[in-house]
């Protein structure tokens, strides 16, 4: 039996989760799977999963070898790709994984250019409001934000991005200039329920907390309609300093109480540690980080401190 291909195929049926969905990913016959599990179970005198109507759960003896596939099936794609040439020139798909409104607004542009001057390097960028598991999904780099949690992968700082008060000039000739947090119970306000309540909005300056009741006469669970409905002077809104940089630049909107903004959130680059990093990758990282390095200091920052912004709320 070909054991590498059994190796793939039990990779497949763990990420799918049913010998069927690892089928379709195959487009192989249901039958021809699950086979070829059985063959390699008969061929390793052990059984790697519990079969049942609802679950294919892998036993102890299985765990122990999928995780060895995967690493065998991982050294072989390594060598296949040295073979070819992928670590002396920059050639082959490169992956990367980013948050959505940041990769749109800010990383497409950089990887238009990347792709003019390697022209040999075809990317495929998923954007998603989630962390991708790049071993798993096999992503050779990915664009987080906020606070890297413990783990193997190895990570650049590239800048840090702040969270921010707003509203369009017009919303604000017509109802006013918050000066402090007790002014905002008179405004209409926008929240990202995402992100926060929308009978109350959290801040915070010099260690205190502060919690201010709010109207939101608009709730939305989507982060970019959330500027759209600033700029259209809905009200005030909660963004992120990446998502209005261009708006805040051009005036279609204001930045408010600035000495209440929560601590800045950092931005980073992480890939997983590789014993020969492809050129491609090294290609990208030597590419991409001076110019989203710019972009990010080039985003809205806090204003100096000028004096306590008018009487605040108890904490």
């Amino acid at each position: 039996m070909d054991r590498l291909e059994g190796m793939s195929i039990v990779l497949a049926v763990v990420e799918a989760g049913s010998l069927s969905a690892a089928a379709r990913r195959h487009k192989m016959p249901l039958a021809t799977v699950s086979r070829k599990v059985s063959e390699l179970e008969a061929h390793l005198r052990t059984k790697l999963f519990n079969r049942s109507s609802r679950a294919l759960v892998p036993t102890e003896a299985g765990c122990s070898y999928i995780a060895a596939a995967k690493r065998i099936i991982a050294d072989v794609a390594e060598a296949e790709r040295a073979a070819s040439g992928e670590y002396a020139t920059p050639r082959g798909e490169l992956s990367v994984s980013a948050p959505f409104a940041f990769g749109r607004l800010h990383l497409v542009p950089v990887l238009a250019e990347f792709a003019v001057t390697y022209p040999e390097v075809d990317v495929r960028l998923d954007l998603l409001d989630r962390p991708a598991n790049l071993l798993e999904e096999h992503v050779d780099v990915a664009l987080r934000i906020g606070t890297l949690a413990d783990s193997s992968l190895i990570a650049i700082r590239i800048g840090e991005i702040r969270r921010m008060l707003c509203a369009s000039p017009a919303y604000l000739k017509s109802r006013g200039t918050p000066r402090s947090l007790d002014d905002l119970s008179k405004h209409d306000c926008i929240s990202f329920v995402p992100l926060q309540s929308p009978a109350e909005w959290t801040f915070k300056k010099d260690q205190t907390d502060y919690v201010v009741p709010v109207r939101s006469r608009l709730v939305l669970n989507h982060l970019e309609s959330t500027c759209d409905a600033a700029r259209c002077g809905m009200g005030i809104a909660t963004v992120f300093s990446y998502q209005v940089a261009e708006s805040v630049k051009s005036g279609e909107l204001a930045l408010l109480l600035q000495d209440f903004e929560p601590p800045p959130i950092p931005v980073s680059l992480v890939y997983p540690p590789n014993r020969f990093m492809p050129v491609k990758l090294r290609a990208f990282l030597d590419f991409a980080l001076p110019r989203l390095k710019a972009r990010i200091a080039d985003l809205p920052k806090r204003a100096a401190p000028r004096g306590r912004a008018g009487p605040a709320l108890s904490p």
